[in-house]
């Protein structure tokens, strides 16, 4: 879906998500649940913080896949390509500052994240893939 590059777009995207989510059966309140919702909200507010472009809107991706293994995968658009992010394993040690640990946060939920050139025009997409545990009681998805 396309979202406004504002903070209210970012919140709206994070619970549409959360919705879509527990529709897909990986249930509100839920470790998977709250952890991709995070997932989804950092990626969100980096892309109004950073990638925000006067008039131009973000995109957000939400797709699940059950094989080989139950996986959500989020990619959130922006169109600002000049300022792009650091790639896994290089992310800077915010120390004391009062921002800069989105994508750290990112890092400790996700099992992979990473970000390419966008491919229809200016920007970027960073994606995070997130790995559903098995365990139908944990999510209630049935694998």
């Amino acid at each position: 879906m396309r979202f406004t590059s504002t903070p209210r777009g970012a919140r709206l995207a994070r619970r549409l998500v959360g919705v879509r989510l527990n529709e897909w059966g990986i249930l509100y309140g839920t470790g998977p649940h709250d952890e991709i919702v995070l997932i989804v909200g950092e990626l969100t507010a980096n892309a109004v913080r950073h990638g925000h472009v006067p008039s131009r809107d973000f995109h957000c991706r939400l797709h699940l896949t059950h094989a080989p293994e139950p996986l959500a995968r989020v990619e959130v658009t922006d169109t600002r390509a000049e300022r792009v992010p650091p790639r896994p394993g290089t992310l800077p040690d915010p120390g004391f500052a009062d921002g800069g640990r989105g994508l750290l946060l990112v890092s400790a939920f996700a099992d992979r994240w990473d970000w390419h050139p966008r491919a229809d025009g200016p920007g970027k997409t960073v994606w995070a893939e997130y790995a559903i545990p098995a365990s139908p009681s944990a999510t209630g998805v049935t694998a």
